[in-house]
């Protein structure tokens, strides 16, 4: 720009009479930046990549490149294993895993055999080339003797000499045409040969699924929820286990652990298999992943059950169909039924259905009955349903305490003899009272003469914990709740459970959260037949149904809380278990408040009526201390007044069980049959016992009675 520059000066000395105004430069604009194309072209690649259209034919890409390759895979293995002994040492080796030596035995032999032919057709392959060579050379020599032979009859037959080649050209023709035949099928079989071989493989590895699963279609992969079950499903469930020594022994087995599973029989709304575990595995080891296991095998936790069958180191896998169990299971029989009737000594109640979908029928003849659970699982319907059939026995009768009384056992009035309905200690005080009649209608039983036949009585107590957890105490300062040997419910409980089933007086509880605290391990181990719904954990679980029950599979505490309302695990000998096992899950019928009214007016409908007591009411009896005394001494002449307290005591223990030497002399001298000492000690006198009595009686009714 220098050279454009006008000077402001022709001459320097020359001096300017005006200074020009400074020039204004314009810059120019800048120029637009310019788009790179290759970041334009490689958003869009990166949007193509991405699109699902994309995806899809490129997981179909690798699927159908890996049926080909995995078929190839499987030919030849197929092929190797018909011309080695492979299949032999692979099966030896599973036998030898799974600890089958026997079977391993027999392998070996299997692969000593087909050693032993493979060496011999070996050997007689060495010895054919001689054997052709002298086969073809006879077979040449006799084919043209005949072939000329036949010329010669038809030569003879013509009387042409030329038939006698006849026959020979035919067949020289014929191995012409078939060498013409052979040059133009060559060219296309040559063509078409590896596109059928490539089709072949193709279609192998489509029918063994040798594609990834990622690649397969959404609807088709194993991992989609309610896949069917199938062998290799289970065995790699098992061997993706997270247990080594089962992971390490599939590995090690020719046939990929197919060895180890049992049919896979169809059961109810599943399918159930066994798995025998390899040596150096437990059933504990399955067991304890059993969430793990169902999420391998595709299934929630609730839809798999592992039980132990009576085979040594054996689980039984039962695998619902994926949602099944969250599907109802239909109506009682009670309801739709309504000709049905009950029989308290052969008959089993119509309760539900089992997992295979088989009906779950209990027996209740002579059986103590827990029934646990949390709250609101169904407990209370579960239980009612029991007690609904066997209304249906008329000869039977009810004794029933409810003590959260909202209603739940309103359909029993008119039907039981006493129905106590409440929470309160004064229900509670009520319900021990008719626990406590229960006892004293058992040894009435009890003391009557051989054969006597007595109707059923079945004592019912709901939500028992409220029981157990009362602190209120009787006159006597005898607590009515507790699990000590002074709490009046416990120990009626106790006496009810040791000689009720005998003379068919019963008794049935439930509770919630089994506890030492709201359920004494003396009475939870009473019961014949232990019921438990979903449970919090699984010491809860072994309270409820014991440790065999648990340690042989039983799950409640892994029943889901509001989901399964009305799935009981079972633990009794009244209902079908599989034959290893000690419980059986089982869906119970839900009979809702306004049917179980309707059964329960079919069931009042056999009786004649019963007048049902909202209370017990216990009978005014009058203690005679004086009678009791003389009782006791029988025909002694003296007794020390240590035993006479001791034997009133065992009479009446309500009433004599906190005297002391001061009542008892106080009841002696106010009949002038005042203790005296013998040799030392204190005596009750028989005869001047007997002589008060005899008085008092003569003199009139006025008693000592209180």
């Amino acid at each position: 720009m220098t050279e454009n520059v006008v000077p402001l000066f022709k001459n320097p000395t020359e001096q300017p009479t005006e200074v020009p105004a400074p020039l204004t430069v314009v810059p120019e604009p800048a120029p637009a930046k310019p788009v790179r194309v290759w970041k334009r072209a490689g958003r869009t690649v990166v949007r193509a990549a991405r699109h699902d259209r994309t995806r899809t034919a490129g997981r179909a890409m690798v699927r159908h490149t890996s049926y080909v390759l995995g078929g190839t895979r499987i030919v030849t293995r197929r092929a190797w294993d018909g011309r080695t002994g492979a299949r032999y040492e692979r099966m030896l080796r599973a036998a030898e895993a799974a600890g089958n030596y026997e079977a391993a035995g027999d392998w070996e032999e299997r692969l000593h055999r087909f050693r032993t032919e493979r060496h011999k057709r070996r050997m007689d392959l060495l010895a054919s080339p001689e054997k052709v060579v002298k086969g073809a050379a006879f077979g040449v020599g006799g084919g043209i003797g005949a072939l000329i032979a036949i010329g010669i009859a038809l030569a003879i037959a013509n009387g042409e000499i030329s038939d006698v080649v006849t026959p020979l050209m035919a067949v020289i023709k014929l191995i012409r045409l078939l060498v013409v035949i052979v040059q133009v099928v060559w060219g296309p079989a040559m063509v078409i040969g590896p596109w059928l071989a490539l089709a072949a493989v193709w279609a192998v590895g489509r029918q063994r699924g040798a594609a990834p699963q990622w690649t397969l279609p959404a609807g088709k992969r194993s991992d989609d929820a309610g896949a069917p079950i199938t062998p290799s499903i289970v065995v790699t469930a098992l061997r993706d286990l997270g247990v080594a020594p089962l992971t390490r022994a599939i590995k090690e087995m020719g046939d990929a652990g197919a060895a180890m599973l049992g049919p896979i029989r169809i059961a109810g709304c599943g399918v159930e298999v066994d798995v025998t575990l390899p040596s150096g595995v437990s059933t504990l080891d399955v067991q304890n992943r059993r969430r793990k296991l169902a999420e391998n095998l595709s299934r929630h936790e609730h839809e798999v059950f592992i039980t132990i069958p009576t085979a040594a180191r054996t689980v039984r896998l039962w695998i619902a169909d994926s949602g099944a169990l969250d599907e109802p299971i239909g109506p009682s029989p009670l309801v739709t039924d309504e000709t049905m009737t009950a029989n308290y000594k052969t008959g089993k109640a119509p309760w539900g259905q089992d997992l295979r979908g088989d009906a779950a029928m209990l027996s209740l003849f002579q059986r103590m009955l827990l029934i646990t659970g949390l709250s609101n699982q169904g407990k209370t319907a579960a239980l009612r349903a029991l007690v609904l059939w066997l209304a249906l026995d008329k000869t039977v009768e009810f004794r029933i305490a409810d003590l959260k009384g909202v209603g739940d056992w309103g359909m029993f009035d008119g039907l039981a003899t006493v129905l106590i309905q409440g929470p309160t200690d004064e229900h509670v005080i009520d319900a021990t009272e008719m626990l406590e009649g229960g006892v004293e209608e058992m040894e009435r039983r009890i003391q009557a003469p051989p054969g006597t036949k007595f109707p059923p009585l079945i004592l019912i107590v709901d939500e028992a914990q409220v029981a157990f957890m009362c602190p209120a105490v009787d006159d006597n300062r005898r607590q009515y709740g507790g699990s000590k040997a002074t709490s009046r419910y416990f120990m009626a409980a106790r006496k009810i459970h040791n000689q009720g089933r005998a003379v068919d007086v019963l008794l049935w509880e439930g509770t919630q959260d089994p506890t030492d605290q709201n359920l004494p391990k003396l009475v939870r181990e009473g019961a014949h037949t232990r019921i438990s719904l979903a449970l919090g954990t699984e010491s809860q679980a072994r309270m409820a149904l014991g440790d065999k029950a648990v340690d042989g599979g039983a799950a409640p505490h892994l029943l889901r809380q509001g989901l399964d309302k009305g799935t009981v695990v079972v633990a009794s000998d009244g209902i079908t278990i599989p034959a290893g096992q000690a419980s059986i899950t089982v869906r119970t019928h839900y009979i809702d408040t306004d049917t179980a009214h309707a059964i329960a007016d079919r069931a009042k409908a056999l009786r004649d009526g019963v007048t049902t007591l909202s209370a017990v009411e216990q009978p005014a009896t009058v203690v005679d201390p004086l009678a009791d005394i003389a009782d006791v001494l029988g025909d002694k002449p003296r007794m020390l007044t240590q035993e006479v307290l001791q034997r009133l005591a065992q009479k009446n223990p309500g009433e004599y069980r906190e005297w002391t030497f001061a009542d008892l002399r106080q009841v002696l001298e106010a009949a002038d049959a005042a203790p005296r000492k013998s040799d030392g000690r204190m005596v009750v006198d028989g005869l001047r016992v007997a002589h008060a009595l005899a008085q008092r009686d003569t003199d009139g009714p006025d008693t000592a009675a209180r």
